[in-house]
Parts: C-alpha cells; sequence; structure tokens
C-alpha cells in the first residue's frame, strides 16, 4: 500500500519528501498491520479527502481538527464533516448553531462539509486515521508529523490565508503559521464541554473570516447552501 497513490497531484509534489520519510514508510506499515487485525476510519480511499477537494493553490481557509469520528459509516476525510446521511455530532451540531446564529439562516440539513471544501476550506484532521471505537488511536503513529508539513506548506506557499484554530489542540499549531502573511482566529472548540462554558458560541468566525477574505479580493465561502 502505497498512500502516496490517493493523493492529489499538487499536494504529492509538495510533501514528496514527507511520504519518501523513514517515519511514513513506519506509519504504512502500521495501517496494513491495522487493516487486517481491525476497521479503520475513513476507508483508505477517502483518508486524503481534504487534500484532494482542495488543492493548495484552492486555499483560502484552514480549519484543524484531532482526530476522525471512529463510529460506523461517519468519517469522510474532512475534520469534522460526516456522511450526509449520518447524524450530527455535538460539535458539528455546535459548527452549524453558531453559523445559524452569525446569518440568521436555517440549521444545515447535510453534516457533509464537502462544499466548503471545494470552496477552499482544507479541513484537515492532526490525525487522518483512527480504528473503530477508539479515539485518538492513531495520534502517534506519525500523522501529525505528516499534517504539522502540510500546515507548514500551507503557510509557506499560499497567501493570506485565515486560519480558525478551535481548542487547546488546534492552537499548539500557531507556531507552524507564519503570522506576516495569514490571519488567525481563535476561540474555544466547538465541543458541549468548551461550547458550555461560554468559550464556542457568539466568537463570529465564519463571518469574520468572510470579511476577512473579501477586503483581501477573494470570493466568501457560502457556509450555508441557499438553494
Amino acid at each position: 500500500m502505497k498512500l502516496i497513490n490517493y493523493i492529489d497531484n499538487s499536494w504529492r509534489n509538495i510533501l514528496r519528501s514527507e511520504f519518501e520519510a523513514s517515519y511514513f514508510s513506519s506509519l504504512e506499515e502500521i495501517l496494513i498491520q491495522e487493516l487486517k487485525e481491525s476497521t479503520i476510519y475513513p476507508p483508505i480511499d477517502t483518508i486524503f479527502s481534504a487534500y484532494n477537494l482542495t488543492p493548495i493553490s484552492k486555499i483560502k481557509v484552514v480549519i484543524i481538527g484531532q482526530d476522525p469520528y471512529h463510529g460506523e459509516g461517519q468519517a469522510n476525510g474532512l475534520c469534522f464533516s460526516v456522511q450526509k446521511e449520518m447524524k450530527h455530532p455535538p460539535s458539528l451540531q455546535n459548527i452549524f448553531k453558531e453559523i445559524s446564529n452569525e446569518y440568521s439562516c436555517q440549521y444545515p440539513k447535510s453534516g457533509d462539509l464537502s462544499e466548503w471544501a471545494i470552496q477552499g476550506v482544507l479541513l484537515l484532521n492532526a490525525s487522518l486515521t483512527v480504528r473503530k471505537s477508539e479515539a485518538n488511536s492513531h495520534s502517534k503513529i506519525g500523522w501529525q508529523k505528516f499534517t504539522d508539513a502540510t500546515i507548514k506548506a500551507v503557510s509557506d506557499h499560499c497567501e493570506d490565508v485565515v486560519f480558525l484554530l478551535w481548542g487547546g489542540f488546534a492552537k499548539k499549531k500557531i507556531k507552524l503559521i507564519d503570522q506576516s502573511k495569514h490571519t488567525i482566529l481563535e476561540s474555544g472548540h466547538p465541543s458541549p464541554l468548551s461550547a458550555n462554558r461560554g468559550y464556542w458560541f457568539g466568537n463570529d468566525h465564519f463571518r469574520k473570516t468572510n470579511e476577512l477574505l473579501i477586503s483581501k479580493g477573494l470570493e466568501k465561502i457560502e457556509w450555508v447552501k441557499t438553494d
């Protein structure tokens, strides 16, 4: 199994040194063994959905999650996103509630955030895989080194990106971002534990992001489909 074969060409070229590194070979060996012994999410051919739906040349916004949902049929390779017919997990519910509050719009029906990704929102989990029913089970197999390299590549190769860092874990990634080139918006995590303590609702991140994009002459993100 060569994971490099599953990723968009633009990312393949920029991250080639990561794919060729010894830690990544070890990561692939671990995944091969895991696939023999247990169930891994998301499906292998969707591990790089965030990259494939958002080539590096199209990135306008980056949202960083921790690891994929570990329930059956949930994860689709995009952080905070689930397959269309799946029930919305609590964090996603709070994301949608905040958008609904900011834009006085209806709560979205689908939890699939692919439309965001297509518009230029890189929905990046720090770990790209997880073992079924075991949160953070792949957090130490090498993915975080790979996704840190991804964040650094965005910082180096792109201009005027808005990074949304939600919660303590995401905020640690600030060291990888050149703040002279990009904008960082921080808040608490949308999980109920954080949101119910007043650290999420009212952050106005979706509206602020669009204001920043427009100020740079870029198209805003349609956070909710209006059709």
